[in-house]
């Protein structure tokens, strides 16, 4: 292999080890501007965008050991890596693609599994990474929660029982 392509690869390798997720995308028909602004959002997930060489990204790919998604590789691919949070990129690539039309979503590779378009819809319909931490706080906390409320009831009971007799002598 040429050195050149051999540093193609070696950096396409370096893309896919940032994270253990990879957005396969069409980019066909995209400006430097919408790729600007896409990079722009993808930025608050900590995410990238690359273009790369379908050819330098199958040889990284076989190297890293990924799943085989040679019917992907089809036309101008850019890939998109990063960051921990998986359900945001795919969000902001596909509301990217809603409001422009233009970037395609082909395929994703997600903890060493293959997900088709379709998949990565659906990663994307998941709330944030922090709102699921609300939500599993949130299930995680409500035991304690009603715990605390029926051990308070008993006194709290009692209470009323004695201001309330303490009302009735006062009327008296």
């Amino acid at each position: 292999m040429r050195a050149e392509k051999k540093y193609l690869v070696t950096e396409v390798e370096t893309h896919l080890k940032k994270s253990d997720y990879v957005i396969l995308t069409n980019f066909a028909g995209v400006t430097v501007a919408d790729v600007a602004e896409l990079r722009a959002e993808l930025r608050k997930e900590n995410a990238e965008f690359h273009v790369v060489k379908n050819s330098s990204l199958r040889v990284a790919a076989k190297a890293l050991g990924l799943p085989e998604f040679e019917e992907s590789l089809t036309g101008p691919t850019a890939i998109i890596v990063g960051g921990d949070n998986s359900s945001g990129a795919a969000k902001a690539v596909t509301e990217f693609f809603k409001t422009k039309k233009k970037v395609e979503v082909k395929s994703a590779i997600l903890s060493n599994k293959l997900l088709n378009a379709d998949d990565v819809k659906a990663l994307a319909a998941l709330p944030s990474l922090d709102a699921l931490r609300g939500q599993l706080l949130g299930l995680l906390s409500q035991p304690g929660t009603m715990l605390v409320r029926v051990l308070n009831a008993v006194p709290q009971s009692v209470v009323n029982v004695l201001q309330a007799k303490i009302r009735a002598a006062e009327e008296a």
